[in-house]
């Protein structure tokens, strides 16, 4: 069994044509990717909305996890093994290139823990930092 058929049966999800071949998109990355990129590398197959709503259910169901950029755009990344439906456990730095604009997940760099005011309660938090990356410095 291909590794996208076993990561949604995993997450009791049906194999549709569009789950499978968006999965396996990004498996094949290396980076996060925009809306457009996966649009981009699966051609003309699936329109705009079929890839936003895969890209929902992926997220409700814990296989990708966002990541904010700087635009104001979001950028999709698989989740590690621990996240599950409704509970992503990706608590780590993310890291944009300036120059390539790749973004990569960087999991042995946990977000520091943050001291709220009383009554506040923490329910996402986002950490992103811009710099050079290896393959552009």
């Amino acid at each position: 069994m291909s590794e996208a058929l076993h990561i949604l049966k995993r997450h009791q999800l049906s194999n549709t044509d569009s789950r499978r071949t968006v999965l396996e998109v990004f498996l094949q990355s290396e980076s996060a990717l925009a809306h457009q990129d996966i649009e981009r590398e699966t051609g003309e197959r699936f329109d705009r909305v079929t890839i936003y709503r895969t890209l929902q259910t992926f997220i409700d169901k814990g296989i990708v996890h966002t990541i904010p950029t700087a635009d104001n755009g979001t950028k999709y990344a698989l989740c590690r093994e621990n996240c599950s439906e409704g509970h992503h456990h990706d608590n780590h730095v993310h890291f944009i290139c300036d120059v390539c604009g790749k973004t990569s997940c960087l999991d042995d760099v946990a977000i520091p823990s943050v001291r709220l005011p009383e009554g506040f309660s923490v329910t996402k938090i986002d950490m992103v930092v811009n710099g050079i990356c290896v393959e552009c410095r």
